[in-house]
């Protein structure tokens, strides 16, 4: 069990709508997701034309970012990569520990400060918790301070995957009056899963919700989680039977087992045959709910739900991309150059040269 006192610790956000670090989910309000969200579809909307590229990638020319991903990635690293090629943010990145000084004794701290020397962005990924938000302490005592990017803390945070999770959420229930009111299944590692743990962070900021939470005991919800709901008032209950709770659900999440984060071979000792998708769990499953998953998947989610409308994965993987975008506009306070086109007249003008989004 990951002791409490290396978990993640929220740093203060700057109020009201604005972004500096994005360290962790619980600073995150109602109306910041709903302007991230929106900003998000703009965006996708601006970028469908040659001219709303071009557009985009002169917002943030003059920006370099540094990727510090010392835990593998591919989805994650993948997406914010391209989500700075559409702003023009030009990177560099050390993905190979032993490339760094810090193998020859340097400190992580003074890592940091070199990085910040040379960019105007740190996007860091690593395999301890808590390192993202030392290195925005250390930012926040410097002159020249550069925001930081948690995009993966352990087994402990992953904030950015979970604000293109209620993304993907508020879209796919546009027309059912969003997130608000519905019954969210999370399934799987979620004693290790960090992707779950920032979504039910973030649950605080809507009304009626319900979560559901499907797992072995030995991979159940951890604790201060569960606190944190019970502190907002958020229903949610536990269980081990997918087929009772699953006709129910307006959403599933499905996650796989973190059996890097084992220690004892904890995985291979349990079935997790119980905890899966497949064509039998369509059948009991409402026409109108979501399946998601953060990728990559494994045993517990049939590639033959892929063809299925109600999988969203592949949408929220693309998803990601976009929010990201909108999480750096926010970041160099760039969002209004977007918010304040008139979308149906640029359309309407640059519709000609349409570009996939």
């Amino acid at each position: 069990m990951i002791q409490e006192a290396i978990r993640e610790q929220p740093v203060p956000a700057t109020g009201g709508t604005e972004l500096f670090h994005v360290i962790d989910p619980r600073v995150f309000e109602r109306r910041l997701l709903d302007e991230l969200c929106d900003l998000t579809t703009q965006v996708r909307t601006v970028a469908k034309s040659y001219a709303g590229a071009r557009l985009l990638q002169e917002l943030l020319l003059n920006r370099r970012a540094m990727f510090h991903f010392t835990q593998p990635s591919t989805r994650t690293f993948l997406s914010f990569n391209n989500a700075c090629h559409v702003l023009g943010i030009r990177t560099s990145e050390i993905r190979d520990p032993s490339t760094s000084s810090e193998v020859k004794g340097e400190s992580f701290e003074d890592s940091i400060r070199t990085f910040s020397s040379y960019v105007d962005l740190i996007i860091m990924r690593t395999h301890s918790p808590g390192r993202a938000a030392q290195a925005a302490r250390l930012m926040d005592t410097i002159p020249r301070p550069v925001p930081v990017i948690n995009a993966g803390s352990g087994s402990d945070q992953h904030p950015t995957q979970a604000l293109l999770d209620i993304y993907t959420l508020d879209r796919s229930f546009s027309e059912r009056g969003g997130i608000d009111g519905k019954i969210i299944g999370m399934m799987g590692d979620l004693k290790r899963g960090r992707t779950v743990r920032s979504l039910c962070y973030l649950m605080k900021n809507y009304a009626d919700v319900h979560l559901v939470f499907i797992a072995p005991e030995q991979f159940a919800m951890q604790n201060d989680v569960k606190h944190h709901l019970e502190e907002h008032g958020i229903p949610f209950r536990e269980t081990e039977q997918l087929g009772k709770v699953l006709p129910e659900l307006d959403a599933l999440y499905v996650t796989r087992m973190q059996s890097e984060w084992d220690k004892a071979d904890e995985c291979p000792a349990v079935d997790f045959r119980r905890f899966s998708v497949g064509t039998k769990e369509l059948r009991m499953l409402k026409p109108e709910a979501i399946i998601m998953h953060p990728l990559p998947r494994g045993p517990e989610l049939d590639p033959a739900v892929d063809m299925d409308p109600r999988a969203m994965y592949w949408r929220q993987e693309r998803n990601g991309m976009w929010m990201r975008v909108a999480v750096l506009l926010k970041i160099f306070r760039m969002e209004s150059r977007i918010q304040d086109l008139d979308l149906e007249s640029f359309a309407a003008q640059h519709g000609d040269k349409p570009l996939v989004s």
